[in-house]
């Protein structure tokens, strides 16, 4: 069905979750005097959306494991690839403030939004 076990997806979620409190932590120490106010908030919405769809990728691959389906296997993919469009571009949008980087943030929004109905989706139908 999948290349990937869904072991790996756990442990995927996991680490990107861990990388999440280290961001967390870095800017709440060691970014506060080098960025602006906005660059700050722009960093610490990256980090809180990196950590909601890391416990949602981690969630999904929990579940593949009991059940794995092709649309679980999407969610996953689909949560990653937010993480590195949505919080990818606002990390880097915060870091250089190049506003270019902000062109990305809604196809990352689009994947984590993707996400979600392919989770949902699974759960409707092993409901049915």
């Amino acid at each position: 069905m999948t290349g990937h076990l869904p072991e790996r997806w756990t442990a995927a979620g996991a680490g990107l979750a861990g990388l999440a409190v280290l961001a967390g932590a870095f800017g709440a120490h060691w970014l506060r005097d080098l960025m602006s106010d906005a660059a700050i908030a722009t960093f610490e919405t990256a980090v809180r959306y990196q950590m909601y769809h890391a416990l949602a990728l981690t969630l999904a691959g929990h579940r593949m494991s009991r059940r794995p389906t092709r649309l679980l296997e999407w969610s996953c993919r689909l949560f990653v690839l937010g993480i590195i469009l949505f919080s990818g571009s606002l990390y880097l949008l915060a870091f250089t403030g190049t506003r270019a980087f902000g062109a990305i943030t809604p196809l990352g929004g689009v994947a984590f939004l993707a996400g979600w109905c392919c989770f949902g989706l699974s759960a409707m139908r092993r409901a049915a």
